[in-house]
């Protein structure tokens, strides 16, 4: 038997495994049904990740394959209600209490513009534009690279939220995540945001495998900022965009140490005039490993895409950067850019970076470009002389250096938060 054979038969026994331990939904619409067999389908022919896979040399993902066993049911309630990240902002707030949905402790989803209602409720249901979402943006995520743990999440995935915001949503959502105990969380949201409507969302937390499907109707608007700074296991995070003509879509990522977190964002313009913006700061220390892996697939004429990611590690932390932009034939005047960044703090530290262009139109704007580095010693020396501590100085730095990131986020307050969260972590770190 040749080795890559038996890589194969490794990779299916592991996808084979996920699956196993999971259970199956029961009771949902024949469409649902469909779209859980094929996601299943599609996993078992990818098999897990592995070490070997192109898109996962610099991840080991051994502690993301491990079968999942799921967080039990908890009737507690949390113990006041813990700091956000959010709370100075006029947000709805949406809880998830060791992966499941508590309407008993979250907010009202719906008001002016936009509707919703649990994951299994929507898949249970014969008629609904989730139809159209649900599975179908995971599935053309998967077009050019194997996203394995995605699939398990589309054929597996019982929690989360389906949203359809029908015109401008006056108040933001906030999806929190919280865990009592041990377990692992499974969450996947579909969200709809039709022509000329906009929404805003929060997510504060992390699951252990979530998947975030977004389809943006023409001249749509949605803008998403997630805080992963808590005590966290290993975590898989995806998202899936697909963008009509002249949408808008903005992300940004705040995540600081933990284990292991991926985060993946996989965002096609399909129609022309759009906009699609994706960026990140990430703040590592200890032997956290945190993984920022982006594709972006130009299809539309005329669209723009910016990928920001800002890194700052310490002690034996490590970033990965992976981003791709992938230029379709007709999707001429294309403009992409893409921008990698690390501060190395200590000799123990490492960043990781893998930037791409696949281009097959003549007629485009891309650019990519990555650094890494420690701080600038002469910067450090003016600051120093003029009676700035070297902690202080050095958080100064940092502040400036992430803040290219952090400018990709359009509201002020927002920004501030963000910032905020950025001297907390060097004010620990001093």
């Amino acid at each position: 038997m040749t080795g890559v054979r038996m890589v194969t038969d490794a990779k299916r026994k592991g996808a084979e495994e996920l699956l196993h331990v999971l259970d199956l939904p029961l009771g949902e619409a024949g469409w649902a049904r469909d779209v859980r067999a094929t996601a299943r389908a599609r996993l078992l022919e990818a098999g897990a990740p592995v070490r070997r896979d192109e898109y996962w040399k610099y991840t080991d993902p051994a502690r993301l394959t491990a079968p999942l066993a799921l967080a039990e049911v908890s009737s507690e309630a949390l113990a006041g209600d813990a700091a956000s990240g959010f709370d100075e902002l006029d947000a709805r707030r949406i809880r998830f209490v060791n992966g499941r949905y508590r309407p008993d402790l979250s907010d009202e989803i719906v008001q002016g513009g936009l509707s919703g209602a649990s994951l299994g409720e929507v898949l249970g249901q014969d008629l609904s534009f989730a139809r159209e979402v649900f599975g179908r943006l995971e599935a053309a995520g998967q077009e050019k690279v194997a996203r394995p743990l995605a699939a398990l999440n589309t054929a597996c995935a019982t929690q989360g939220l389906v949203l359809q915001a029908a015109g401008d949503v006056a108040q933001p959502l906030h999806l929190s995540y919280d865990q009592i105990g041990d377990g692992a969380s499974m969450i996947h949201h579909v969200i709809r945001v039709e022509a000329k409507a906009s929404l805003v969302l929060f997510e504060s937390g992390v699951p252990s495998n979530s998947v975030l499907e977004i389809d943006i109707g023409d001249g749509g608007s949605f803008h998403h900022i997630r805080v992963q700074t808590d005590k966290r296991a290993p975590s898989a995070n995806h998202i899936f965009a697909r963008l009509g003509a002249e949408a808008r879509f903005k992300s940004f990522t705040l995540t600081t140490d933990g284990t292991l977190t991926r985060n993946e964002t996989v965002m096609e313009l399909v129609g022309d005039n759009g906009s699609g913006h994706v960026a990140g700061a990430v703040l590592g220390r200890g032997d956290s490993h945190i993984d920022n892996t982006i594709f972006v697939t130009h299809t539309g004429e005329h669209c723009e895409s910016r990928q920001v990611f800002k890194n700052v590690l310490t002690e034996k932390a490590k970033g990965v950067f992976q981003g791709k932009i992938f230029v379709r034939p007709d999707a001429q005047k294309t403009d992409g850019y893409q921008i990698s960044q690390s501060l190395v703090l200590d000799e123990g530290a490492e960043f990781a970076v893998k930037p791409e262009l696949e281009i097959y139109a003549d007629d485009v704007q891309c650019s990519h470009g990555s650094t890494t580095g420690a701080l600038d010693e002469t910067a450090l020396f003016y600051l120093r002389s003029r009676g700035v501590p070297q902690r202080a100085a050095e958080t100064m730095l940092v502040a400036a250096f992430v803040d290219e990131a952090i400018d990709e986020i359009s509201d002020d307050r927002l920004a501030a938060q963000m910032r905020a969260h950025v001297a907390e972590w060097m004010a620990v770190r001093s």
